[in-house]
């Protein structure tokens, strides 16, 4: 059994490995299609989700037969549950990259307004989460997954500041709201796929480690 096991965890990996690939070109192209007034890229990215979706389901399938017929325990079992996790998060980080992308098909159509600086590299810091978390998972690297959870406060600074920015420019130029609508939109899109490459990062701690890290910040807090 041992060695079906390992072979099906194997399959396992690479199907998941294969999502994440599609998920962080989305959110490339996504982030693309903002900066460049990109509207055809911007469809691409609304047009591939159906791909991750159905990738998400042959993923949870692939879970489930584990866990029923080899029945893993441990190790083994710990890495089935974080698949199952970081599936969910991929899927979600994909309609995430949607939305950025349907807000790139609105401002291409619409009188320029400059990306905003805050939220170009509020980018780059997220596309570095997502790389390094799906990395620490490839990896089995507790420290690189740690060191992604660090940067999670940073983008919402970002994301605070984005907010504070657009709601100054609505408040100067009332032909502009839309637009930086959009921007926000697209900034809390961001912010929200960090947060979910920060539970990949936790699930991979907690895979290689045993340790359940989620909510601890929370808890010494209250």
């Amino acid at each position: 059994m041992t060695v079906h096991l390992h072979r099906d965890m194997d399959d396992l990996r690479k199907e998941l490995l294969g999502m994440g690939s599609l998920v962080e070109e989305a959110i490339n192209k996504a982030i693309h299609a903002l900066a460049n007034r990109d509207r055809a890229m911007a469809r691409e990215v609304i047009d591939a989700d159906s791909r991750i979706d159905l990738m998400e389901l042959e993923v949870e399938e692939e879970c489930l037969k584990l866990l029923a017929l080899h029945q893993p325990v441990a190790v083994d079992l710990r890495y089935v549950v974080t698949c199952l996790k970081v599936n969910n998060d991929l899927e979600r980080m994909g309609d995430l990259a949607v939305n950025i992308a349907e807000r790139a098909d609105y401002i291409s159509r619409h009188p320029v307004l400059a990306l905003p600086g805050e939220l170009n590299r509020m980018a780059d810091g997220v596309r570095g989460m997502v790389r390094d978390s799906l990395d620490s998972l490839v990896r089995k690297d507790a420290n690189l997954a740690r060191e992604v959870l660090k940067r999670d406060d940073m983008i919402d600074e970002h994301n605070r500041n984005m907010f504070d920015k657009m709601t100054k420019l609505m408040m100067k130029d009332a032909e502009q709201v839309k637009q930086a609508i959009a921007f926000m939109s697209s900034s809390r899109a961001l912010e929200r796929i960090a947060d979910h490459a920060t539970n990949v990062a936790e699930d991979v701690v907690f895979m290689i480690e045993g340790e359940i890290i989620r909510h601890r910040g929370e808890q010494m807090e209250a």
